[in-house]
């Protein structure tokens, strides 16, 4: 992979990357094709890492099709896939991770304790490995992108990050991996995470800064849909991700819930 990567570059391409964990879905897609469109050359990785997933998560369950998903990855001209082994990318003995301190541990930090250490290490192995010119990460793991950026930073890797826009459903439904695991109702049910948001969204349209009251507009949407177990709703800082009292600069709003068994996380950008 290094070597097929190094190969790209030194006859003038520019690489574009796209980390997946497979199970591809139009979201993954789109990401492809933004870096198709930005770059010379695009590389494209399927990995589940199993460092990112807590003892009691869905690792051993988490869906996995890699022969369609190297179809799809064909279909929209990728030229390079990369698919190790958890045995390749984590040697016996492992000792050395990338932590991203003050931001890890909120949100979906809080919930996931070591899930964004797991992030952060894979993706930094993977940009060492890659070296691309710039990597394409979505809007959907919001907080996942603001780590991502900052390590780059502090790390100096030299990969410009760029993240594209959730892609949803006809009904408003994020894309996500995960929504296999839904059934008919609990699809139905797991609308309540895009209502709530597009409940903050018509409260700011109409002149409304007060953080507290926004989020009270959405705990009253997700009230009213009983099966659903909210995690968090936060209304927070897009860099610091520090809670906002008001949103006259803009904020990032986001919120996690369990709909059944099945976590879903959602976002909006105000």
């Amino acid at each position: 992979m290094r070597n097929a990567c190094r190969e790209l570059k030194q006859s003038g391409k520019r690489l574009g990357f796209v980390p997946t964990m497979g199970a591809l879905h139009a979201g993954h897609l789109s990401l492809v094709r933004a870096a198709r469109a930005q770059c010379d050359a695009v590389a494209a990785s399927v990995f589940v890492n199993p460092t990112q997933f807590g003892p009691s998560e869905d690792l051993s369950k988490y869906p996995r099709n890699l022969e369609r998903d190297r179809e799809l990855l064909e279909k929209e001209k990728a030229d390079i896939l990369f698919t190790p082994s958890a045995e390749e990318m984590y040697q016996p003995g492992a000792v050395t991770w990338v932590t991203v301190e003050g931001l890890s541990e909120k949100l979906e930090g809080k919930s996931r304790p070591g899930h964004f250490r797991g992030v952060a290490t894979i993706v930094s192995k993977l940009f060492h490995i890659i070296e691309p010119d710039r990597a394409y990460f979505g809007q959907k793991d919001a907080q996942q992108a603001v780590i991502i950026r900052k390590m780059v930073r502090y790390l100096d890797l030299g990969v410009e990050i760029i993240v594209c826009p959730i892609v949803r459903e006809g009904d408003g439904l994020a894309l996500s991996s995960r929504n296999v695991y839904l059934s008919p109702e609990e699809r139905k049910q797991a609308l309540v995470l895009y209502r709530a948001l597009c409940r903050v969204q018509s409260l700011a349209d109409l002149g409304e800064r007060n953080a507290q009251n926004l989020r009270a507009g959405a705990l009253q949407v997700f009230a009213g849909e009983k099966q659903v177990r909210l995690d968090y709703f936060e209304i927070v800082d897009k860099d610091s991700l520090e809670p906002l009292p008001d949103t006259s600069r803009g904020a990032l709003v986001v919120t996690a819930a369990y709909v059944g068994k099945t976590r879903l996380i959602d976002n909006i950008v105000l």
